[in-house]
């Protein structure tokens, strides 16, 4: 239940009354959404900074301890009877987040929950193809995904401290990358993208079995991805993507922000979207902003909601959560070097007839929480 009432006065006296009558209220999931995710005890965080391991860093030609500031922002994957966290790692080159490299580590574990780290980063800035895109800000934000033949497709933001963009790798045991560039490079639709600023993508997948795998929607493979609203696009080879326009020949908003709500401030595009027998179904990260966003939340904090759109038309929406259904609860999701607090999903995996969900901790950490289909728990209470 969410209410918009102006002028701001009288919204704000409605939910001061609403707020008192609402402590804690359930927070029960719809039919069509997945969760409630549940976090283990006494398990999170399962990844945070360490300021043993060293990296030779290919910009600067020193060792540099490459995860001594934060550990966060992660994709998961599944291989063989294992499952894989791959999470985005800042060292201390700068002053705050945007200032300094990231690079991405990389996690091994039996039963996702105790991992097993690589003290070496697997992707980073480099002496190669992509270094006008990456230097010195680095790799950041993983998204992963594995097509039905083994091969991982792995979107992040290539960081050059000037204009974010999208890139795409491709590996077939998650530690050795082939760097693909920017993928709207090749964009004939609109061209001017691959210089525009742009993150944020989930690609849909779908359960065959027990394995997720890359799917394809109308013939082609489909991607969400944005932050400042939820676009689409799509490729016929997982390199190479088209924006989805409108009309007029201009990037086509599926959702956005909405004035009210805990998404008022940001939409952007979580882990890799699924289809399910409701349709497709896109978690994503909202942002409540500091003026117009949900009084029931903190200001400027970032929370989780879930999208369907139409399995045959995945540009139309045909539900959406009005609160989030996993929000910053608990005192390491809210104390880090984003202080508003950060619950940051971007790793979804099924793994052993369970959702795996892994995020993001105030930008410094990482958490996991669990959806068990068998055993439905409710969604994070509203405060």
């Amino acid at each position: 239940m969410t209410i918009l009432l102006k002028p701001v006065t009288v919204l704000a006296l409605l939910l001061s009354v609403w707020n008192c009558n609402a402590q804690n209220q359930t927070n029960q999931p719809a039919d069509w959404m997945l969760g409630g995710f549940v976090r283990p005890s006494g398990i999170n965080p399962i990844i945070e900074p360490d300021t043993s391991t060293t990296f030779l860093d290919p910009m600067s030609g020193k060792l540099v301890h490459w995860e001594d500031n934060d550990t966060f922002n992660p994709a998961a994957a599944v291989k063989g009877d294992s499952l894989y966290v791959l999470y985005r790692a800042e060292d201390k080159t700068g002053i705050k987040i945007g200032h300094r490299t990231s690079r991405i580590g990389y996690a091994a574990s039996a039963d996702g929950l105790s991992f097993d780290r690589q003290s070496q980063p697997v992707f980073y800035p480099a002496r190669d193809s992509q270094q006008r895109y990456e230097w010195p800000g680095g790799t950041e934000d993983p998204r992963i995904a594995v097509t039905s033949d083994g091969q991982f497709v792995m979107f992040y933001t290539q960081w050059n401290r000037d204009v974010p963009r999208l890139g795409v790798a491709i590996s077939k045991d998650l530690k050795t990358w082939v760097k693909h560039g920017p993928i709207f490079a090749k964009s004939k639709a609109l061209p001017s993208l691959v210089d525009s600023p742009h993150k944020s993508a989930s690609i849909v997948t779908e359960l065959i079995g027990e394995k997720q795998v890359i799917a394809k929607v109308n013939g082609k493979y489909w991607l969400y991805w944005g932050e400042r609203g939820v676009y689409g696009a799509t490729s016929d080879n997982l390199v190479d993507w088209e924006p989805v326009l409108d009309g007029k020949g201009e990037l086509k908003a599926f959702i956005s922000p909405r004035d009210g709500f805990f998404d008022s401030s940001l939409t952007e595009c979580g882990p890799p979207a699924i289809k399910t027998d409701k349709g497709i179904l896109l978690l994503y990260n909202g942002r409540n902003d500091h003026n117009k966003g949900d009084y029931r939340f903190t200001k400027g904090t970032y929370s989780a909601g879930q999208v369907l759109f139409d399995l045959n038309d995945p540009t139309k929406v045909l539900a959406r959560t009005d609160v989030p259904f996993f929000r910053p609860m608990e005192e390491f999701e809210k104390s880090g070097q984003y202080r508003d607090g950060t619950v940051f999903i971007e790793g979804l995996v099924y793994f052993k007839k369970k959702w795996f969900l892994y995020y993001g901790c105030a930008d410094s950490k990482v958490g996991v929480a669990i959806f068990d289909p068998e055993k439905p728990a409710n969604l994070d209470p509203l405060p």
